[in-house]
């Protein structure tokens, strides 16, 4: 059987409802960050949400590029590992070499409305079977080296909001 390396992307969603403390500092200084970057590109048209200024067309990846910053400290805080998603055996073992933020829906007027969303893609993962539900992964998003010429492997059952990024097929 070939081993396919994959990179894993895990969307986390962030909200008025999130309870995580990390996920609250994430969602106020992100609504500050936008509420501060909104008013530079809506002097010329005048509106409140995120959705008005995607049906106006309005550079909106711009102002994601300009809110992203407010949750950088916060991503370091995670030293690399992808939070939320574990093995079958209960541990966190997705590396992430890289992050995307994204603004979900906002209002100037209301905090509640405020969604965002943290793009994690994993570091190359080998994924070598399928068992059961379970994929069966090694690499250096599990964070181990070989011993005694032994790969050391994870097992992980897909879960909701993660997906496989990109595939590239061994021989």
């Amino acid at each position: 059987m070939n081993n396919r390396v994959v990179i894993f992307c895990y969307r986390k969603i962030i909200d008025v409802r999130s309870t995580l403390v990390w996920e609250k500092m994430v969602f106020d200084d992100s609504y500050l960050e936008f509420r501060m970057q909104f008013q530079n590109l809506t002097q010329k048209n005048p509106c409140f949400t995120y959705a008005e200024l995607v049906q106006q067309g309005a550079d909106t990846e711009r102002l994601n590029f300009l809110v992203s910053p407010s949750v950088s400290g916060y991503i370091q805080q995670l030293q690399g590992k992808i939070p939320d998603v574990l093995d079958t055996l209960g541990k966190q073992f997705f590396n992430f070499s890289n992050y995307r933020f994204e603004l979900i829906n906002s209002d100037i007027r209301d905090a509640r409305s405020h969604q965002v969303a943290i793009n994690f893609y994993s570091s190359e993962m080998t994924w070598h079977d399928t068992i059961g539900n379970a994929l069966l992964l090694s690499g250096d998003g599990a964070g181990h080296p070989e011993t005694d010429g032994a790969i050391l492997t994870y097992l992980y059952q897909l879960q909701p909001f993660v997906s496989i990024h990109s595939l590239k097929l061994n021989p």
